[in-house]
């Protein structure tokens, strides 16, 4: 079987699906990963064929500088860094009004290039990012039966009363007044009408007889991967998924821990983790905060300050760890405690450890992840601008005196990564059997059409 897999040039949403890529190479499968030029070399490396399918603006392989992107996307990064000092409202509402750019680029050259792709390799089947829109418009326009990964919250695929970009929950240190709430609401709603428009109009110059949709950021595949534990998901939204959906819980590749790191990890007091994921980092206000608040206490750290000098935290203990990136899903396996922006894969990766968090939650699906934690007790969340070091304190020490083996875990010690899941359910297997294959995939194909 060959697998095409469909990726913005983005680390954090590849990273996920290079997981389950993975997965279907060891059970035999040939894989192939359509993603921007600028994640070729990681493609590569990872072992996966390559194939250029540019599906947004910017880039990002690991950190993502301003300076790196072109000048519209650097100005749009300082903008948005900007915004996040302003609190949730003012990030979402920004984000809402950059959506039409960001998640629909050029759909129709991106129909082209996949068009050409799937000419090329015919493949027996295809995952997409569910966020990456202009992929859906091209899979829609070349009738293409697909599978859909939703990288973040499940609410990234909307149901209900809910609209794509609002949270249908906030955690409490962050909870708007209901004006500001429903003022975003009514933003999020105009711009997925917005982006409907856009989607449709592309979508009937790509294949005139496709049918036009109502909200673009529900469509989805006949089969629906969520990387996102069930154990955190709301009871209440479950019966109102779509058919075909499946939670396959964090997607978390294996990582062993770097042997210049052995010797620094060990010891008797517990191990802080503290990172603001890639964009996040330019937040050096909020590192240089949490490195005041850690200094003084028993406990070790480390640190990824990312964009963020670390000359900008301050003195910092010797036996403390701090470097721009670090090998995260190896040092969370030794640690106690991570102190996270609630990105999703930054969570998954924290609760496969068994580690508990503090929740600084500041964009797109980061409030609705840190309410799910906040509501299952699986972390704690306070508001990353108003900061108070006394506060984080309390909260560190709390947390950071915990047992590992005490940490009521969402994903339970010792069940199957969700890459092999998400693979499994890809191939049409239920423990390692055979099953009727999800329409979409192999012995379901339709027939290609021609652009």
């Amino acid at each position: 079987m060959t697998a095409l897999i469909l990726s913005p040039a983005y680390a954090s949403h590849y990273g996920p699906l290079s997981t389950i890529a993975s997965a279907l190479t060891g059970r035999g499968e040939r894989v192939v990963v359509a993603t921007g030029p600028a994640l070729r070399g990681r493609v590569c490396r990872d072992g996966f064929e390559w194939r250029e399918l540019v599906l947004g603006r910017g880039s990002n392989t690991g950190v993502s500088r301003p300076a790196d992107q072109d000048p519209e996307e650097s100005r749009h990064l300082e903008r948005f860094f900007a915004a996040t000092a302003l609190g949730p409202v003012a990030t979402l509402e920004f984000q809402a009004e950059r959506r039409r750019d960001d998640l629909l680029w050029q759909p129709e050259v991106a129909a082209k290039q996949l068009a050409a792709i799937v000419s090329e390799l015919r493949p027996d089947t295809v995952l997409t990012d569910h966020i990456a829109l202009s992929a859906t418009v091209a899979l829609r326009g070349i009738d293409l039966p697909f599978v859909t990964y939703v990288p973040g919250h499940p609410s990234q695929l909307p149901v209900g009363d809910e609209v794509y970009g609002a949270p249908p929950a906030w955690p409490r240190a962050l909870a708007p007044s209901a004006e500001a709430d429903g003022r975003l609401r009514a933003l999020c709603r105009s711009i997925t009408g917005a982006v409907a428009k856009d989607f449709n109009e592309s979508l009937g110059r790509i294949n005139p007889s496709a049918a036009q949709v109502e909200d673009p950021f529900r469509e989805h595949g006949d089969l629906t991967l969520f990387g996102y534990p069930p154990a955190l998901h709301d009871p209440k939204r479950e019966a109102l998924l779509p058919a075909g959906c499946r939670f396959v819980g964090p997607c978390v590749r294996d990582e062993a821990l770097p042997a210049e790191f052995c010797d620094r990890i060990g010891g008797d007091r517990p191990l802080v983790y503290v990172s603001l994921g890639t964009f996040l980092s330019a937040r050096g206000d909020i590192l240089a905060t949490v490195a005041e608040a850690l200094r003084g206490l028993p406990v070790r750290a480390a640190i990824a300050t990312g964009l963020t000098p670390p000359e900008q935290l301050g003195r910092v203990p010797d036996d403390w760890i701090v470097a721009p990136t670090l090998p995260q899903v190896a040092i969370l396996g030794c640690a106690s405690l991570a102190i996270t922006h609630a990105g999703n894969n930054s969570v998954g990766e924290a609760l496969r450890a068994g580690v508990s968090m503090i929740t600084l939650p500041l964009s797109t699906d980061q409030f609705a992840i840190a309410a799910d934690l906040e509501r299952t007790g699986a972390g704690r969340c306070l508001d990353p601008n108003r900061l108070e070091r006394s506060t984080l304190r309390e909260s560190i020490s709390a947390l950071a005196d915990a047992t590992r083996a005490a940490v009521d875990r969402p994903v339970p010690a010792g069940a199957p990564s969700g890459a092999h899941v998400a693979a499994d359910a890809i191939l049409g297997l239920v423990g390692g059997e055979p099953t009727e294959r999800p329409c979409g995939v192999a012995a379901d194909r339709r027939p290609f059409a021609a652009t």
